[in-house]
């Protein structure tokens, strides 16, 4: 479900933003999803410790479905936007459980990453599903189908679940509940993103004022954690330098890709005018080549180290920005596929070596919360920068309908849907596509601007670390 849902959605996108006229909201459309899923990660993981992963599990894909039953029967985008922030909750627990799991039953890290690689190809599958299925759907049906698809999958997978898995031990049985620092958490991540998501639309004073009450909710949160009995973000985890590492990296390149796998399909659609059926397509050599990079991974790490592997993944990501915005507007559709296929190999040689070393680099003890946590920050960087790019978007948007009066932020709406694309002036198409590719092309910008801030990052460590060996 994880999986179909990212891809699925994202080829429903423009019929959902026409439909509900909410082009200006895509920010907040993707946004709240992966926040929900940011604040409600760590708090998943003690809900696990605490009264066992398999009810966990059950509960968050329960309230997933819950989320995906509401969006489908969302009357307007507001309605829409609240159900979506439900099913980013239950998403959280639903994505980071398995992992802690494996972590538990495999303790050799080839296994480990040969398991994860099969987690990967499940979501990868699903993924390449997704486009096609997402693409009919709207095509033939309309977008509320791609939601109603999730609920007998929903269905399955609690009843498999909840007859067959059975787990060990409580971790944290008998220990006290951080209620205090839970809400610290989530309030300080409510600030702070709603912050960067005004940022554009309301007075500066605001966003600023956001921002610092965030930062003062965080703080406080680390300050109550050092006295809690079983706290929900230990600061012993930041002491550790090589875990600090793969939390950097985890953010700094997931604040990147989010970009081209949420706007390419987009670009397919409004830019040269294709069917949400072939946007979605552009999301199937990603999720091939992602499954290709995970699986190499247990391999390759026998002869590289973690910076050379995370090197070579940033890299591919970082020829898959240059050669969009190489190409410009001019961009075939296959191009767009064939560069898909260095984001998707990058993403899945990154996430499998970052995923197996924060488990590694951690203490025994804190496996559990230092997976979460590092979901949590890599979501939580991808609804950071979600709201930046929906940003970029619309003050291009903005300054487009400012330049041309006669054409209006309803028209361009109406742009980013094949379906209804064909109603609008032929004559003043070119210069709506215009505009849309300025806003498109500002983000892969900003995009590219991370993945090499990466480059620059994980290179360092690797020569810092060839330089210890020497000396």
């Amino acid at each position: 479900m994880a999986g179909m849902d990212g891809t699925i959605v994202n080829t429903a996108l423009p019929a959902i933003t026409s439909d509900l006229h909410a082009l200006q909201y895509m920010g907040w459309i993707v946004a709240t999803f992966l926040f929900g899923m940011a604040v409600a990660t760590p708090l998943w993981s003690k809900f696990g410790e605490h009264r066992g992963n398999r009810r966990a599990y059950v509960c968050a894909t329960g309230l997933f479905a819950v989320g995906a039953l509401f969006q489908a029967m969302a009357p307007n985008i507001i309605w829409f936007i609240i159900a979506r922030t439900a099913m980013g909750i239950g998403a959280g627990g639903m994505n980071t459980i398995p992992f802690i799991v494996f972590a538990q039953i495999y303790s050799d890290l080839k296994q480990r990453s040969i398991v994860v690689g099969i987690s990967s190809a499940c979501f990868g599958t699903a993924s390449i599903i997704g486009p096609l299925l997402g693409g009919w759907i709207v095509d033939a049906l309309s977008w509320h189908w791609i939601f109603y698809v999730n609920l007998p999958i929903a269905a399955v997978a609690i009843t498999i679940v909840g007859i067959f898995y059975r787990e060990n031990k409580l971790q944290a049985a008998g220990k006290q509940v951080d209620f205090a620092g839970a809400s610290l958490l989530v309030s300080g991540l409510v600030c702070i993103l709603l912050g960067i998501q005004l940022i554009g639309q309301a007075a500066m004073w605001l966003v600023i004022l956001l921002f610092v009450l965030g930062a003062v909710l965080i703080w406080g949160l680390f300050k109550v954690d050092a006295k809690a009995e079983d706290p929900i973000v230990p600061g012993r985890l930041f002491k550790n330098h090589e875990l600090v590492v793969d939390f950097t990296l985890f953010v700094v390149i997931w604040s990147s890709f989010i970009a081209f796998i949420t706007y390419i399909p987009m670009w397919a659609q409004g830019i040269l005018g294709l069917s949400a059926l072939l946007g979605g397509a552009t999301q199937i050599p990603g999720s091939i080549t992602n499954f290709i990079g995970s699986e190499l991974v247990p391999y390759l790490q026998e002869r590289m180290n973690k910076y050379v592997l995370v090197t070579i993944g940033a890299g591919t990501i970082f020829i898959a920005f240059v050669g969009i915005l190489w190409a410009g507007q001019g961009a075939p559709f296959w191009y767009l596929l064939f560069l898909g296929c260095f984001e998707g190999f990058g993403v899945g040689l990154v996430f499998n070596v970052l995923q197996i070393h924060v488990q590694t680099d951690a203490e025994l003890q804190d496996v559990p919360i230092a997976t979460s946590l590092a979901y949590l920050l890599r979501i939580l960087s991808q609804t950071m920068m979600s709201a930046v790019y929906g940003v970029i978007l619309n003050q291009q948007l903005l300054a487009g309908v400012h330049r041309h009066p006669h054409i209006t932020l309803y028209m361009l709406n109406e742009l980013s849907n094949a379906k209804t694309a064909n109603r609008l002036p032929a004559d003043l198409l070119p210069t709506m596509r215009r505009i849309l590719y300025l806003g498109y092309r500002d983000i892969m910008v900003a995009g590219l601007i991370l993945i090499t801030l990466s480059l620059v990052l994980v290179i360092t460590m690797m020569i810092r670390q060839r330089t210890v060996k020497r000396g």
